[in-house]
């Protein structure tokens, strides 16, 4: 990679970082206990895995989490540090991480509009075994809040909580993504 691609990557990969940031505080609805469905926060980390391939990627999605714990903290209810060192990794480096490998997975399908749903789907999902995870590990104390939960284990709790907004998330991110490919297939191409 030379100079002036690298400095392109870095300049839209700030570009992509702040309006991820901005899309991220347009909520269409938030959970009580962390978790929201936003106007598609996910798409501009997964775009920089396909116009700059997944390291590029990894690197604006890890960027990503941690501005988004920086801007919406939970700490888990056990304040030892091995749950708010797991809740770091889960919740926040882990699960914006991972929408990184996008591009990644794609590659394999052939038809592009087809290989942007498989990647956009696969991280997405990725990013909701990290929430459930989380959810299951560190968050199931908050089971007894809700009258619904009672007498589930903690992992079915933590399914559900966490599929009530990520299913949608998932669901508007791959529609929006086969949109935006179909329309300006040139945004998902690498650079």
């Amino acid at each position: 990679m030379n100079k002036r691609t690298n400095t392109r990557a870095m300049v839209e990969c700030a570009l992509m970082i702040a309006l991820g940031t901005v899309l991220a505080q347009i909520k269409i609805w938030q959970m009580p206990y962390g978790g929201s469905v936003t106007l598609v926060s996910s798409l501009p980390f997964i775009l920089v895995s396909y116009r700059h391939g997944v390291k590029w990627g990894l690197l604006c999605g890890l960027t990503n989490g941690i501005l988004q714990m920086m801007t919406g903290w939970y700490a888990p209810p056990a304040g030892t540090v091995v749950a708010i060192v797991a809740c770091i990794l889960l919740d926040y480096l882990l699960a914006f991480s991972c929408l990184g490998l996008a591009a990644g997975i794609s590659k394999p399908v052939k038809n592009r509009t087809a290989g942007v749903f498989v990647g956009v789907s696969c991280v997405m999902i990725m990013r909701f075994l990290c929430s459930f995870l989380s959810g299951a590990l560190l968050w199931g104390s908050y089971q007894s809040y809700y009258e619904w939960a009672e007498g589930m284990s903690v992992w079915l709790y933590s399914f559900v909580y966490n599929s009530s907004y990520m299913l949608p998330e998932l669901i508007i991110t791959a529609i929006a993504a086969c949109l935006v490919v179909s329309a300006a297939p040139n945004l998902f191409e690498k650079q």
